[in-house]
C-alpha cells in the first residue's frame, strides 16, 4: 500500500532537506503569524528553491484575505493552498478561482457529528484534511498543530468524493496503525516531528518517513 506524507511547518533549509531526501510527497510552509512555524514569504521563497517540482508545495493560511495570498503568491511558487481556518465552502472556491491553486481544507475533528461538515466542502475543495479538534479550554490553541489525535475508528468505512488526508497528533511510532484504522491514503505530520513547537527535527522527519514507506 502507497501513502503519501506531507511534512508541514517546514521552516529551515535543513528540514527540507530531510522531508526531500526522504520522500515527502507534500511540503508544508505556513502563513500563519501566531504559529510558531510562521514563516515570511520571503523566508518560504528561499526555502523552496531546491524542492524538486515531483513534490507539491503547500502554503497554509487561515481565514486569508484576498491581499495576503496574492502576495504570498507574487513571491512564493506554491502548489496547493491548505485552508486551515474557518473558510465556508463560498470562500473555498473563491480562492480557487482567485489563486487558481487546488484547494485543500482542514475539516476539524472530535466526534462523529463533526464530518457533516465535510460534505459540504466536497465539491468546493479539491482535497480534505481531517485534524483533531481543539477542546475549548485548551490554552493557547492553535488552528492545527497542536499534537491532539481524534478517534481514527471515527473514519473506518466514510466514503468522500473527494481524495482525503489524516492529520492530528502523527509520529513514527502512531502512523502505521493511524493508517490501518481509517484507511487513509495520504497522512500529514506537524508537531510529531519537532524538537519543540516551531523547531523541526530531521531526524523525526526522517523516521516518520520511513514509517510511512514501510506501509
Amino acid at each position: 500500500m502507497t501513502v503519501a506524507a506531507k511534512i508541514c511547518g517546514l521552516n529551515d533549509p535543513a528540514s527540507v532537506d530531510a522531508a526531500v531526501v526522504n520522500g515527502a510527497a507534500y511540503v508544508g510552509f505556513v502563513f500563519y503569524p501566531p504559529s510558531p512555524r510562521a514563516v515570511t514569504p520571503g523566508q518560504a521563497h528561499s526555502l523552496a528553491i531546491p524542492i524538486p517540482a515531483t513534490i507539491t508545495k503547500v502554503g497554509l493560511f487561515v481565514d486569508p484575505d484576498d491581499s495576503l495570498l496574492t502576495s504570498v503568491l507574487a513571491e512564493v511558487s506554491l502548489d496547493m493552498i491548505q485552508l486551515h481556518g474557518g473558510e465556508s465552502p463560498a470562500r473555498v472556491r473563491e480562492i480557487k478561482n482567485l489563486t487558481k491553486r487546488p484547494i485543500l481544507k482542514a475539516i476539524k475533528i472530535a466526534k462523529a457529528d463533526d464530518f457533516h461538515a465535510a460534505h459540504s466542502f466536497e465539491g468546493a475543495a479539491d482535497m480534505l484534511l481531517f485534524d483533531a479538534k481543539a477542546p475549548k479550554d485548551l490554552a493557547d490553541a492553535l488552528p492545527g498543530g497542536n499534537g491532539l489525535v481524534f478517534d481514527w475508528n471515527l473514519l473506518t468505512d466514510r466514503q468522500w468524493q473527494c481524495p482525503w488526508m489524516l492529520s492530528g497528533g502523527l509520529d513514527a511510532g502512531n502512523v502505521a496503525q493511524a493508517v490501518e484504522i481509517s484507511g487513509a491514503r495520504a497522512v500529514d505530520v506537524s508537531s510529531g516531528v519537532e524538537h519543540r513547537p516551531g523547531v523541526k527535527d530531521p531526524v523525526r522527519i526522517k523516521a516518520f518517513l520511513d514509517a510511512v514507506g514501510a506501509l
